[in-house]
């Protein structure tokens, strides 16, 4: 333990004197990830709040042949302009982003409408525009409200009472919260704090490792008369000492960026304060053992800074997939999946931001899981340090 802690010791300070370490631990990661999820975010509310206070803009070509059509549109808020073409004219216009909505009427219009005969009418729209989506709903809301309006009108004439058409009525009870809400826009926000975490020790991972070998300093730290294990253990602990501090500024980052996002304009709630903080940190801080474990099994066949840092790259992206395939398909927690590290992490964390307490077998099997393969991969890093081709 001695061997261990010596060695753990002269990693901090190392590691503590590297500008690329203390930027990658201490701001890159803590900071940089929750400056970027708080813009982006505060950017897509903006522009919702944007898109709802103004009015729907809809060009209507052949709105001579639907005057009623267009009175009651404009009646509704719509901002109508004439559009002079065909169907083709409006499907190029709305391809090539002319314009976000264009509704044709066809000939023939007023005859089926007198006839009692369904009337076609055509909403030319590019699906693939994702900025579009909100008036394309809504221009097809108005429309459909303006059938239901004709045929009342035509039941009434006919002596029938309109409430045939609605044989039953739907109340929507949204039984959501204010904090599940915001989840559903912040549903990323675990995958910034597992990847703000991998990135605290990822530079003390190359350095005690393939910076080491580079440096030739290897070769003579591993002949000390003192067990290889002691030695590896001690570096694998330094790189999680940084990464757990990584997560710590990472998480209260998050605490007090977060303040500034007005979710509270668009009926949603986050709260992010002490307790919650705390929790976090404490169902994250297992995960530092296998992170920092594997960061040192990939380093130790590397035989350069640079070709080390080529590797871990990549390994950043391993844990964060199971994230990525949750968040996918909605993954939902439950108590088999806690025993995959990563995964178990954001489930847990998803359910602290809505405001539940997770269970406590849960948390007890995603800890005991993650540290145990924590546990198992230190021991495999052990292993290669004991072979003497490590100096090679």
């Amino acid at each position: 333990m001695r061997a261990l802690l010596i060695v753990f010791l002269k990693e901090l300070l190392e590691n503590a004197r590297d500008r690329r370490t203390l930027l990658s631990a201490l701001l890159i990661g803590p900071l940089g990830g929750p400056l970027l999820f708080g813009v982006m975010v505060n950017l897509t509310l903006e522009r919702g709040r944007e898109r709802a206070d103004q009015p729907l803009e809809l060009a209507v070509a052949g709105g001579a042949r639907a005057p009623n059509l267009v009175a009651f549109l404009r009646g509704e808020g719509v901002r109508v302009s004439d559009f002079g073409g065909d169907g083709a004219a409006a499907a190029a216009a709305v391809r090539h982003h002319a314009r976000r909505l264009v509704l044709v009427v066809p000939d023939g219009y007023g005859e089926h409408l007198r006839a009692g005969a369904p009337a076609r009418v055509e909403l030319y729209t590019d699906t693939a525009d994702t900025s579009a989506g909100g008036d394309r709903l809504r221009a097809e809301a108005l429309l459909r409200g303006y059938g239901a309006q004709i045929a009342a009108w035509r039941l009434e004439a006919r002596g029938l009472s309109p409430l045939l058409l609605q044989p039953v009525v739907v109340d929507e009870v949204d039984v959501s919260t204010p904090a599940a809400r915001a989840l559903a826009l912040l549903g990323m926000l675990s995958y910034f704090i597992v990847f703000a975490t991998l990135m605290g020790g990822l530079y003390v991972s190359i350095d005690i490792t393939a910076g080491e070998r580079e440096r030739g300093s290897l070769e003579p730290l591993l002949t000390l008369p003192v067990p290889r294990d002691a030695i590896v253990y001690g570096k694998v602990a330094a790189a999680a000492a940084y990464m757990a501090l990584s997560l710590a500024l990472n998480v209260a980052s998050f605490a007090v960026i977060l303040r500034f996002v007005r979710l509270d304009a668009v009926g949603m709630a986050l709260s992010l304060g002490p307790g919650t903080v705390l929790a976090i940190f404490a169902v994250m801080l297992p995960f530092v053992l296998p992170g920092a474990a594997l960061m040192s099994i990939v380093a130790s066949f590397t035989r350069t800074y640079r070709e080390a840092q080529s590797w871990l790259a990549a390994v950043l992206l391993v844990p964060t997939l199971p994230i990525l395939f949750a968040s996918l398909y909605q993954v939902q927690i439950r108590t088999a999946l806690m025993w995959v590290p990563s995964l178990g992490q954001h489930l847990l964390i998803q359910s602290l931001l809505r405001g539940e307490a997770p269970a406590a077998l849960d948390v007890a099997i995603s800890a005991g899981a993650t540290l145990a393969l924590g546990t198992l991969l230190a021991r495999v890093a052990a292993g290669l340090y004991r072979r003497e081709r490590i100096l090679g």
